[in-house]
């Protein structure tokens, strides 16, 4: 996962791209658990592996680890969204260090709140990251509220990290599942289009 600091704050890094091997700080509290490296990178390696621009949404963004590796590998921009005010802390810390504030936006909200908001806004997301806490809310729901709010770009991927147990749509609407796999023994990440 990552190596505790001199305060215990827990450090992840970047994997890949114009930041790679850079710090990043995860969230100072156990309601957020970070996504792995390991996980990050075969993530990463299906999606992309880097990407010529498009824009990105780390929804439940926590440290905005997710996110913030979409910028690195090439991403244009990214809108983070998380309710709880020490992600939403750690987040700014995270994009400030790496001067990534004109690329970015942060918002402290709930998912739904966020994904209105957005719909009226008229965005699209190329790349949508959806990392709620786990088995706490219903992923066919989540990417319903997406579809109707017009939220995914017509080639648009959705990535959704979820506990290995947790029983995930084959499709919602017209979304398929591209890929899904399992790793270490709890982590299940589920790929759409």
């Amino acid at each position: 996962m990552g190596n505790d600091d001199k305060r215990g704050v827990q450090t992840m890094r970047v994997i890949a791209g114009d930041f790679k091997g850079r710090q990043l700080k995860s969230v100072p509290t156990h309601q957020t658990r970070p996504t792995t490296d390991k996980v990050k990178e075969a993530v990463f390696h299906k999606i992309g592996p880097f990407f010529d621009g498009g824009k990105a949404l780390d929804l439940f963004a926590g440290s905005g680890g997710l996110g913030i590796e979409a910028l690195s590998r090439g991403v244009s921009s990214c809108i983070f969204v998380d309710q709880q005010q020490k992600a939403i802390q750690t987040i700014y810390e995270n994009i400030h260090t790496l001067d990534l504030t004109d690329r970015t936006e942060v918002f402290k909200t709930d998912a739904k709140r966020a994904m209105k908001a957005a719909g009226k806004r008229g965005l699209t997301f190329d790349y949508i990251f959806l990392d709620p806490p786990y088995k706490k809310f219903s992923y066919k729901e989540l990417m319903e509220a997406l579809l109707d709010y017009e939220l995914l770009a017509e080639h648009g991927i959705i990535v959704c990290e979820h506990d290995a147990s947790e029983e995930i749509p084959v499709s919602v609407g017209r979304l398929n599942q591209m890929d899904s796999d399992v790793y270490g023994s709890n982590i299940g990440v589920t790929i759409f289009k």
